[in-house]
């Protein structure tokens, strides 16, 4: 069993309400947290409406597999939010 812990750090310029951040993040918890493999959580940045971080953890019974899912997450990120991804960082467990 492998496990990866992903970390994604995310601005969001110019938002200026909670709300606003929840609909900028576009669903995001609700889209990877379906996946059987994926756990998923904002983990930081509560309070601030200009910025997001949130904690993946992927497990998977290769570390190949475990890669393609970090990747397949970054990936979505890049594509779905309406902010900048400004830090990613990834520990093997």
């Amino acid at each position: 069993m492998h496990i990866t812990i992903l970390t994604l750090t995310i601005s969001l310029p110019g938002c200026r309400s909670l709300k606003e951040k929840r609909q900028r993040m576009g669903g995001l918890h609700e889209r990877l947290g379906r996946h059987p493999a994926i756990a998923v959580c904002e983990s930081g940045h509560h309070d601030r409406h200009d910025a997001s971080e949130w904690t993946f953890v992927a497990v998977g019974p290769t570390s190949r597999a475990v890669a393609s899912l970090c990747s397949e997450i970054e990936e979505t990120c890049l594509q779905r939010v309406d902010g900048r991804v400004m830090e990613v960082t990834r520990e093997r467990l």
